[in-house]
This record gives C-alpha cells, structure tokens and sequence, in this order.
C-alpha cells in the first residue's frame, strides 16, 4: 500500500432486503492520506475553503491530533499497531460536513493491514467505534469477514440488535469495503458497498472531483432524509432512538 495521500473516487451502495426492498448507488469521493502526512492534503486544514479538512470531525473531536486518539482507542482495546494509519474520509464542502462513517487502516512495520477502526457517526451527534481485528493479530485478508455485535443507533428503520459483518480489501491504486447488516435471527437484511479506485491528489483531480460529484457532504445528509422519506412511504416501522451505550467501542468478535 502506497503511503501517501489520495483521492478515493468511488461508488456507495446499499440495498435493504426485507421487509421491503430499497436500494440506490451513488458516485462520490472521500480523502485518503496517511495521518503523518496531513500536511499535504492540498486543501485549507482547519479554516474555511470550497474544500476543507478539520481535525475536529474526528477522534476527540475537540481539534486534537487524530493519531493520538487512534493509538489511544487502540490501546484501551489492548491491540498494539505500530505502523501508518491511513485515514479514508469525506472532505467538508464549502465548511459543512457530515461523515457517516470514517475509515482508519491501520498497519504494522511491513505494511500489513491488522486494524480497521470504523468510525461511524448518526444524524444524532452521536459516534461509535467498530474495531476490526483478528484476536491472533494476523493480517486482515481481503476475502475475509469480520463480525461484531450492533450497538449504534443508526437508522431508525434498523433495530440496535443483530451485527454487522465487515470486509476490506485495499490495495495501491483500489479499495473495497463491504458491510452486511444481519438481524437477531442472522437474516442478512441490509447490503452495502463502497468501491472504487485511488487517484493523485492534485489540484486538478480535486477540482475535477469536486465538479463531477458536486456539493457532497450536502447530497449525503439530503439523500439520508429522502431515503428515509421513501422507507416511510413504503410503511415501514419506525424505531425510536434509544438512549446510547456508556462503552463507546466495539471489537469484532
């Protein structure tokens, strides 16, 4: 895996299974940089720009170092990694943003992949951490699958029951990520996809990025409501958010 930053250009899909079906893919593009090297995002870091990056959307969430709060997380899970931490997340467009779910691949010494932390924000200001991990602390291939228990209030047309599976397969120039939802009788009920390929992270691909795919983290915040619209339209139950857990972490199993 090449460490240096870049752009992921790619296509989101998810598609609910039952009750009723519900699907849509979209195209859109996130940052993709190694946390050490920050500085060379070409965009403004922490004051306002078309396209911006704020240290304060993640992590601590308070503007600390983000490579802090990783190892930190890592270490209340018991889990050593001492390599790069490559960061896949959506920029903020014209200062707002909304990140429904953030990437850390974080690697050992020989740049093996053995900790993907999933950090996963609701429309409720709340955040939770899925750690993926093999508890021999081998290498997470890309054809492997990794479970963990659900325990963030995501969709209010989703119980907080069941678990999610997850999959990673990340390479030089591609990435693919895969999360199924399986409910608490492991009737697999939601798919997800997120794929695509990695390109330079200049200032034309950025300006053609941000011309192809425009207005981004608007249209992800838009398209969460409009889907929501439509799931109620095909009356489906809605779930009243609970109250969320004191432990903020979860580790795959």
């Amino acid at each position: 895996m090449e460490m240096k930053p870049k752009l992921f250009i790619s296509k989101v899909m998810h598609k609910r299974l039952f009750p009723k079906v519900n699907a849509f893919t979209y195209g859109i593009y996130y940052l993709a940089f190694p946390l050490s090297k920050i500085s060379e995002l070409n965009i403004p870091r922490n004051k306002s720009g078309i396209m911006s990056f704020y240290d304060k959307d993640h992590g601590y969430k308070d503007g600390s170092n983000i490579a802090v709060w990783v190892k930190d997380t890592l270490k209340q899970s018991g889990i050593e990694c001492n390599g790069e931490v490559i960061l896949v997340t959506l920029p903020r467009i014209l200062g707002y943003v909304f990140n429904p779910i953030s990437f850390y691949f974080c690697f050992d010494e020989l740049q093996n992949l053995k900790v993907v932390i999933c950090e996963v924000n609701n429309t409720f200001s709340e955040t939770h951490s899925y750690i993926c991990v093999n508890k021999n602390g081998e290498t997470i291939r890309g054809d492997q699958w990794l479970s963990a228990e659900k325990v963030f209030h995501v969709s209010p047309f989703l119980e907080r029951e069941g678990r999610y599976q997850f999959r990673f397969n990340i390479k030089d120039k591609k990435l693919g990520i895969w999360i199924d939802y399986f409910d608490r009788e492991n009737r697999k009920k939601l798919i997800t996809s997120l794929v695509g390929n990695f390109e330079e992270i200049n200032k034309f691909n950025l300006c053609k990025a941000f011309f192809k795919y425009p207005l981004i983290t608007f249209k992800a915040i838009f398209l969460i409501h409009f889907e929501a619209v439509k799931l109620l339209l095909k009356r489906m139950a809605y779930i009243k958010k609970p109250n969320q857990n004191e432990i903020k972490i979860t580790i795959t199993k």
